[in-house]
């Protein structure tokens, strides 16, 4: 069995075991095969494989995983991997809300030296999150001079809760709200224009934020949108 190594940036309050505000820590898993076949995955390791035969149901498993497969990311056969832009400047971090709920979130920056035209703020779909295929998205993005700021909602990607359990869409809209103002309040974002985007069902979350924010933002673009025309 190898140990996988993950290095995280940590932001906020202490929540669920989290280290203090603004240490790194360094999170290292044993993965181990089960005793239930493991999930046929072409060309992946055994040690892959047991990975992505766990239950995903909390955060921590679902952070395991993420970090057994992220060397894998970028050897993928897909455009958005195999063309991806080179220089974007990206940084992770983990973030207890007022709410205690620890969210992840992630940001893409242009090219030092590249002026920053606006900042753009993703709300993903249900069976998404803010990193794996978005990741190619936002480098392309940033690439064209946008910053890009994503979170994963409670419940999905790398956040705490629950996975894919929505037990309010007024309340997962709030943590998003909430984590966005933060954002935007930062030094390097202040002073841009603030855009939301929105895929499949982020693009009800992003519909949603800019009702109850319509002054706080200078557009939304919507992918697909989760939403009816009355």
């Amino acid at each position: 069995m190898a140990a996988i190594s993950q290095l995280q940036r940590v932001a906020g309050p202490r929540h669920a075991g989290a280290p203090r505000p603004g240490r790194v820590r360094r999170a290292s898993v044993a993965v181990a095969a089960g005793k239930a076949p493991l999930p046929r995955l072409e060309g992946a390791s055994e040690e892959l494989r047991a990975a992505a035969a766990q239950s995903l149901d909390w955060a921590p498993a679902r952070r395991r995983v993420r970090g057994a497969f992220a060397p894998v990311l970028p050897t993928l056969d897909h455009c958005l991997f195999k063309m991806a832009p080179k220089g974007i400047q990206m940084e992770e971090n983990f973030e207890t809300n007022s709410k205690g709920v620890e969210i992840f979130w992630k940001s893409w920056l242009p090219r030092e030296g590249t002026p920053t035209k606006a900042a753009l703020f993703f709300c993903h779909g249900y069976g998404d999150t803010c990193t794996f295929f978005f990741e190619g998205v936002a480098k392309r993005i940033a690439a064209a001079g946008y910053a890009v700021y994503a979170m994963d909602y409670p419940g999905f990607g790398l956040s705490y809760g629950l996975h894919g359990y929505i037990a309010s869409f007024d309340g997962m809209v709030d943590h998003v709200i909430e984590q966005y103002a933060r954002i935007r309040g930062r030094k390097d974002v202040q002073g841009l224009p603030h855009f939301l985007l929105g895929q499949s069902m982020g693009g009800a979350v992003a519909l949603k934020v800019h009702l109850k924010q319509p002054k706080e933002w200078d557009g939304v673009l919507l992918v697909a949108p989760m939403c009816k025309k009355m």
